[in-house]
């Protein structure tokens, strides 16, 4: 039987995500995750590799400029044109010229790894219908040097979504698709002392008070996610700040770490100001 994965110490996995991620290993198929930024789709796959015992994680972060065949392969005509005129022996094999794209080095490996294509809406719309054949296939050709690549095991893939544009309904129907929710208060806590075992429970329960009612500032541009959380505890652990600073009425220590425009500080100011208004 596959072994099921069920979370680690450092990745708080709620029941439907666990159920996910198991339901795309078993059926073979890609793992779609999308989320809010900072919600964990990325070290989802890092942590996946080391549950699974601690396979190999071969990241392709994509970029507005990534297109499909640099995963595949790119074949590197101005070193073979340099060589040339230098008189290098090299010149005379091609695949000294051929550069292993991620997929490549993924259906290469001797054990089954995971792969991660990370931010795959960044690029353009094409992008994810060029990867239809290779993902269903496990196999692509090389011109080049006239070989078909196939696949040793099939990799385990997970592909993260900011949803900054929707993705081709042909390229969807290959994925098992889950949306990592933003995690409720007691997952909250669940996921802060797996990363702040030492942190005290009253810094703690105040800061999430007041970071779960900026979330819920009406008019909030961004909202600040998990990640930006983690990072704000940890400045008040390495501060030793006192749970009465964060509940002084004013806008609360190390704010920059949860808010990243001026607009949302300034919203928190007012409201800050008109709530002390209405006090006094």
């Amino acid at each position: 039987m596959k072994q099921k994965f069920t979370g680690s110490e450092q990745y708080i996995a709620t029941p439907d995500l666990m159920t996910a991620v198991n339901a795309a290993i078993t059926l073979e198929r890609p793992l779609l995750i999308k989320g809010e930024p900072g919600t964990g789709k990325t070290m989802l796959a890092e942590q996946l590799a080391k549950a699974l015992g601690n396979k190999q994680l071969i990241v392709w972060p994509v970029k507005s400029t990534t297109k499909a065949q640099h995963g595949l392969y790119e074949y590197d005509a101005v070193s073979r044109l340099r060589d040339s005129q230098l008189g290098n022996e090299r010149v005379h094999h091609i695949s000294n010229y051929i550069v292993k794209g991620k997929l490549w080095q993924a259906f290469e490996a001797s054990e089954a790894p995971v792969l991660l294509i990370d931010e795959i809406d960044k690029a353009d719309i094409e992008f994810p219908n060029d990867l239809l054949r290779e993902l269903d296939q496990m196999e692509f050709f090389v011109h080049e040097t006239q070989e078909q690549i196939k696949a040793h095991q099939r990799p385990i893939i997970v592909i993260t979504s900011n949803n900054e544009k929707e993705l081709p309904d042909a390229f969807l129907r290959r994925c098992f698709f889950h949306y990592i929710r933003f995690p409720d208060q007691d997952t909250l806590q669940r996921i802060v002392n797996a990363h702040f075992p030492t942190l005290r429970d009253s810094l703690l329960r105040n800061a999430l008070e007041s970071f779960l009612a900026i979330r819920e500032l009406p008019g909030i541009k961004k909202k600040p996610s998990t990640s930006e959380l983690l990072d704000w505890l940890r400045l008040l652990q390495a501060d030793g700040t006192p749970d009465s600073a964060i509940h002084n009425g004013g806008v609360p220590p190390f704010a920059g770490a949860l808010l990243k425009n001026e607009q949302d500080m300034s919203l928190l100011e007012r409201i800050l100001n008109a709530t002390r208004a209405r006090r006094n």
